[in-house]
């Protein structure tokens, strides 16, 4: 009888067939129409509308980030890779530390822990833009998002052409809830997620766009310094909106991301 020892055995790890997608502030879950759809490598989609955004509710007792969140997770199944795009990204890093096993993934399109500059973080955007758009909401909420989309396509290389998009897609469905849009760019504003980014232990894809003005390219420096085990990409040519501008090659990166997964 051989007396070499039976390696333990090791569990496979968890998979998943799910996959959740959250889109930006302002926006729904209709702006993940023009995504080609070997993006998302045959998973099944879950798109939800953020709390008051879309079809979707705006609950009483969940005004802040971690409620957005909960809100979110009671929508999506048990176990899920989560794509979110801007705010949706924030939402789906607050889900992942709230239930990390509940997230088997992330994908985060030109998200950012902290959306607004401070001494030790300037590649973002300065608190008083945030400002301006908040003060808009009161006296022209319709204006105030038109003037955020074209934002959000400024410097990309087929600015006009995804700007047109953007509001095609705004426009399939109900306008969001001005309490929404005024919360959202508070969670915009104030929240700062830095500092639990190494809390998160999922694998993780952070894309960014060339030419964004809203989360500038520079961020992904940040990042390898916060989550070194993280892949980080920056799409060229691209603003705000690369799922949107450059279609094949976000698809290109996600779907790597999903098929490594």
């Amino acid at each position: 009888m051989s007396n070499q020892s039976v390696p333990p055995h090791t569990p496979a790890p968890e998979t998943t067939a799910d996959l959740v997608l959250l889109h930006g502030w302002g926006m729904n879950s209709a702006i993940w129409n023009g995504v080609p759809e070997p993006t998302w490598n045959g998973l099944t989609q879950h798109r939800i509308d953020l709390p008051g955004h879309g079809d979707s509710p705006f609950p009483t007792g969940r005004d802040y980030l971690w409620g957005w969140a909960e809100a979110c997770l009671d929508a999506a199944p048990e176990r899920a890779v989560w794509v979110g795009w801007s705010l949706g990204g924030l939402i789906a890093l607050a889900a992942a530390l709230h239930a990390p096993k509940r997230v088997a993934g992330l994908v985060l399109l030109t998200a950012t822990p902290r959306f607004t500059q401070a001494t030790d973080w300037t590649p973002a955007m300065p608190e008083a833009t945030l400002a301006q758009f908040h003060d808009g909401l009161l006296a022209d909420p319709s204006g105030t998002l038109n003037r955020f989309l074209a934002l959000q396509t400024r410097g990309s290389d087929t600015a006009r052409e995804t700007l047109r998009t953007l509001k095609q897609e705004l426009a399939a469905r109900p306008e969001p809830k001005p309490a929404a849009l005024a919360l959202g760019l508070d969670l915009l504003r104030e929240e700062d997620l830095r500092p639990q980014l190494p809390d998160i232990r999922c694998p993780t894809l952070w894309l960014f766009g060339q030419h964004d003005t809203l989360v500038p390219a520079r961020v992904a420096e940040r990042i390898e310094l916060l989550m070194p085990e993280a892949q980080v990409e920056t799409i060229a040519g691209a603003a705000h909106a690369p799922h949107i501008s450059h279609p094949h090659e976000t698809g290109r990166a996600i779907r790597t991301f999903l098929d490594a997964l």
